[in-house]
């Protein structure tokens, strides 16, 4: 299993960044997907999560109204689109997934909100 994030960088804020994570090493589409973040100093928390086919989405409420997620199970990969994003957005992300007892993680992609 090999997860591969991607999109990271510096916005200022009120700016937008999309995220991608590139899946590969198992099957895609049977597959609940997951963003979480990491800021300095905090624990990692669950940002957002979609089911195998993408109807259903969750989100903390610290994103809600202004991220995205999505997928494209053609191309084995999960989004995040982050609109209006905020100082506090600031952590390293990271694309995830559960198989039973296994967690499998990416390396993780640093977003950076500041002016």
């Amino acid at each position: 299993v090999q997860l591969v994030e991607s999109g990271g960088g510096l916005v200022q804020p009120g700016g937008s960044l999309r995220l991608s994570c590139e899946a590969s090493g198992f099957s895609f589409s049977r597959y609940a997907m997951n963003w979480f973040r990491q800021a300095p100093g905090k624990e990692r928390e669950l940002v957002a999560s979609i089911g195998r086919v993408g109807w259903n989405t969750n989100y903390a409420d610290s994103v809600k109204g202004r991220f995205t997620i999505s997928r494209d199970n053609a191309k084995n990969t999960v989004y995040l689109q982050m609109n209006n994003l905020k100082p506090e957005d600031t952590a390293v992300y990271y694309c995830n997934t559960q198989s039973g007892p296994s967690e499998y993680w990416g390396q993780g992609t640093q977003v950076t909100v500041s002016s």
